[in-house]
């Protein structure tokens, strides 16, 4: 079964890393996990180094050359592959901690495939760079963003490198949003696949560059195969020296909540 990895092309392995990792992290909820300190109020449980641990297997059989960093085990592979997978095996790992659902796995190569899985739904939402679908009981279908819901997600966890000139929390109690959208907090990169997804109107974060980012690379990747609009919360592109990430379903809703921003950021200046 291994070996059938290496015949698989780059969305392929992974869609198969990401469902493999959400294979370990749903059969080990529930159970008493033992938090293991990283510093800073963060931490991980046995569930995501397993799962890691099985991502890497997937990455190793099907990619051999292939780099990768991971959020616990840190930069593996040879320093000059030309290639590097960005993993997260559990993103959202205090609310899994305490018995929450809403996590994904995320799985990405650098300026290529993707893929984020639902570990308790069982979709995984992947792109080959071109395109964005969805797998679901041996099902693809294709991404199709809307703003239709008007749920923004936005995340309120620290740090917050750009306050006070950018505060997320300010976008809840600001009249333009309130106006147009209803928030929710998930803090966790599945809302990106929700975006994508149509599930979510738009995503909204603070932080620096989350390009390269293990939480955020496989969620921006879907996010702009699937045609979703996506900037720093400057408006600019993402990348080095960017600014945190504001995702939409489309262009007016990204243009709303870059107005509501901007506003907040003038008014704080």
């Amino acid at each position: 079964m291994i070996n059938s990895y290496a015949s698989l092309d780059d969305a392929g392995v992974a869609i198969a890393a990401a469902h493999a990792g959400a294979d370990v992290v749903r059969t080990m909820y529930g159970r008493q996990v033992t938090r293991i300190d990283k510093g800073a109020g963060d931490f991980a449980t046995a569930a995501d180094l397993e799962a890691e641990r099985t991502i890497l297997g997937v990455i190793r059989a099907a990619r051999p050359e292939d780099a990768v960093l991971g959020e616990e085990g840190g930069q593996q592979g040879t320093v000059d592959a030309v290639r590097q997978w960005l993993v997260d095996p559990l993103c959202g790992t205090l609310n899994y901690a305490v018995g929450n659902m809403l996590v994904a796995v995320n799985v990405a190569l650098r300026d290529g495939a993707a893929a984020v899985a639902d570990p308790f739904s069982g979709e995984v939402f992947f792109t080959d760079g071109e395109t964005a679908r969805v797998r679901h009981n041996g099902a693809d279908a294709q991404l199709v963003p809307t703003s239709a819901t008007q749920l923004v997600d936005v995340n309120l966890d620290p740090p917050f490198p750009n306050a006070p000139g950018f505060r997320a929390v300010d976008l809840l109690a600001h009249p333009g949003f309130i106006e147009r959208f209803r928030p929710r907090v998930v803090s966790t990169t599945l809302a990106l696949a929700w975006v994508a997804a149509g599930k979510r109107a738009a995503y909204v974060t603070d932080g620096g560059d989350l390009s390269e980012s293990v939480h955020f690379a496989a969620g921006i990747a879907l996010c702009r195969a699937a045609g979703c609009v996506v900037t720093g919360i400057d408006g600019a592109r993402i990348g080095q020296g960017g600014r945190g990430l504001v995702v939409a379903a489309d262009a007016e809703t990204h243009g709303l909540l870059m107005s509501v921003i901007g506003d907040r950021r003038e008014n704080r200046t």
